[in-house]
């Protein structure tokens, strides 16, 4: 029975890890809260699944958020600055139906997950889009941090 009970334990403690982070050392996770009214001509693109909006206001985020409508009633967001350098003149991605590029290497990413699309194969660590919190309530939706 104890031989039972040192393998159990045994057992639990090789399966507890230590929390490893995976932050991006680029891009400061700042807080925020902000409201998009889809009423709004600006947002209302975001009532047709796969729309994207570029949010650019300085309340949201380093460079703004991409907000796209990735399901029914469900939206994503993310940072709008390439999360592979620091915040620059070229970081602030532009995005093209459902991809967002960063003009600095011609870095993609997938505005639906976030990950990166042509992520090269040179040994180096990449990261993936930093993900907003996003909620819906009626016709408005609620991105933050």
């Amino acid at each position: 029975m104890k031989r039972i009970f040192l393998l159990v334990s045994l057992l639990v403690l090789c399966a507890c890890e230590s929390e490893r982070t995976n932050r991006n050392p680029y891009l400061q996770e700042v807080g925020f809260s902000f409201e998009l009214n889809l009423n709004l001509p600006l947002y209302s693109p975001l009532t047709n699944l796969g729309s994207v909006v570029l949010v650019t206001s300085q309340e949201v985020g380093t460079r703004g958020a991409f907000v796209i409508k990735s399901g029914i009633d469900t939206y994503s967001a993310f940072e709008a600055s390439c999360p592979n350098h620091p915040p620059n003149d070229c970081s602030t991605m532009s995005f093209s139906g459902q991809v967002a590029t960063c003009s600095c290497e011609d870095y993609e990413y997938s505005l639906f997950t976030g990950q990166m699309l042509n992520r090269p194969d040179d040994g180096n660590r990449y990261y993936d889009m930093l993900n907003y919190r996003t909620s819906f309530n009626g016709n408005s939706v609620r991105i933050f941090n």
